[in-house]
């Protein structure tokens, strides 16, 4: 005699009552804490900008009897001054050429001892890693004598080998050499997180570890070489530091020492709209790449950090 089965059970949810609705997409004091905090900064510094390029337009005499005012007659003249008396066009044209070779570089180098680290099947790879990450924690100023030293060695050979040197070539030698432990760091945790399927049906297919990196590997990466390229310009763009240090000649100063230049005169000028013209003419270009490509550099950033 069969026995008749129980009829099967269903687990019945209860429906969602509209406090806990509520309490669900209500953000807790701390969450509107952050968020005020944010908006806040954000304010202060778009208001700090925005007076900046005002003052900019300024008269000196109305720089300090109205400081909070709008420019009555704009001063075009200011940025004329600071950008070709002051020499800040060549500042420009030397910090653009050397930071963009430098972050260039950087990349180029870290990105294949960023995939080795990541796909080498070696035991150094963990110790170089650390070597990596402690290169970060060095701070500048217990290691610059030993750079200015190193320079001043490699300048005085170089000389007196082929008769000639440039000491730009010396600042973009070792902005390379800072920017690396960072950058390797960064691009390791990039690679880290790209599948290894595609390498082992690169493998398959017959392609070498050379092929398989440059042609599969290196793609993907795009959104993080940009990202560390991106990172490494705006982090290079206002070096002050070691460039005061190696570079003396005029001709081959850098924005922010042709900046502190336009500053220095004016002990004997006065001219504080050149000054604040010459302050706009540092920031804005980055702040404008980095605002532009700000959304690339925090997806690259979040697909590194996604293993």
């Amino acid at each position: 005699m069969l026995l008749a089965q129980p009829p099967p059970t269903r687990t019945v949810l209860a429906p969602r009552t509209r406090a806990s609705q509520k309490r669900r997409g209500r953000a807790g004091p701390a969450k509107v804490a952050g968020r005020a905090l944010v908006a806040v900064w954000v304010a202060f510094n778009v208001t700090l900008l925005g007076w900046l390029v005002l003052t900019s337009f300024k008269s000196s005499r109305e720089i300090f009897q109205e400081p909070l005012s709008l420019p009555t007659a704009p001063r075009t003249d200011n940025y004329v001054s600071a950008w070709s008396v002051s020499e800040l066009g060549v500042g420009f044209l030397n910090s653009a050429v050397i930071v963009g070779l430098s972050a260039a570089l950087v990349v180029a180098l870290a990105a294949p001892c960023a995939y080795m680290l990541t796909r080498g099947q070696t035991r150094s790879a963990g110790p170089v890693t650390t070597f990596f990450a402690v290169g970060m924690g060095v701070p500048l100023q217990a290691v610059i004598i030993p750079i200015f030293v190193l320079t001043q060695s490699v300048s005085s050979f170089a000389y007196a080998t082929f008769g000639w040197w440039d000491d730009r070539v010396s600042l973009l030698v070792v902005y390379v050499a800072m920017s690396l432990p960072f950058t390797v760091f960064l691009l390791t945790g990039f690679f880290r997180s790209l599948p290894a399927d595609l390498e082992e049906a690169a493998a398959m297919d017959g392609a070498s570890g050379p092929r398989t990196f440059l042609r599969v590997m290196l793609p993907l990466a795009q959104p993080g070489l940009v990202t560390a390229f991106i990172l490494n310009v705006v982090s290079l763009w206002n070096e002050t530091l070691v460039a005061l240090i190696l570079i003396t000649d005029n001709e081959q100063y850098t924005l922010p020492q042709a900046l502190l230049g336009l500053y220095q005169t004016m002990q004997y000028t006065s001219n504080w709209g050149g000054l604040f013209a010459g302050v706009v003419i540092v920031v804005l270009p980055i702040l404008g790449v980095y605002v532009w490509l700000g959304r690339r550099i925090v997806e690259g950033l979040t697909v590194g950090a996604g293993k």
